[in-house]
């Protein structure tokens, strides 16, 4: 019966950590869901892999360059990762991360796009600014 009582507290601590850890994790994810930069994200990723699925069907039918294909796909792919980042953004110690990478998944992907679709290297131009705004977001991370 000891062993029997043992399992038994042990069972009881485990399930109220489990309760524990279930309302944390619930808080979390309302904290998040309620942020704009979860819903931005969110929307932004929906979009990059329409984009992404553009690029890869749509485009290639009326684009033959190889270099603007890659291009593109730099962008869906930046766009991609950094959406998904940008998801967890809330939970940064700086409030700045969000605008990084929003800014930033604007700015680069959205420079390499445009200079796709309109076939103008002069949006080329903006793309690192794009960049030095998701550098920036990472480095908000890790302050």
């Amino acid at each position: 019966t000891h062993r029997h009582t043992n399992t038994n507290t042990r069972d009881n601590k485990d399930n109220k950590m489990d309760k524990v850890n279930s309302t944390a994790l619930t808080s979390v994810a309302r904290a998040l869901s309620a942020s704009p930069y979860w819903k931005i994200g969110a929307l932004s990723g929906a979009a990059a892999v329409a984009l992404g699925a553009f690029g890869a069907h749509g485009l290639r039918k009326s684009i033959e360059d190889p270099h603007l294909l890659e291009v593109w796909d730099t962008a869906a792919r930046y766009h991609l990762i950094h959406s998904a980042v940008l998801l967890l953004s809330p939970l940064a110690t700086r409030s700045v991360a969000g605008p990084l990478f929003a800014s930033g998944i604007a700015l680069f992907s959205g420079s390499l796009y445009l200079r796709v679709l309109l076939d103008q290297p002069r949006f080329g131009a903006i793309t690192p600014i794009g960049g030095l705004a998701l550098i920036g977001g990472w480095l908000s991370l890790a302050l």
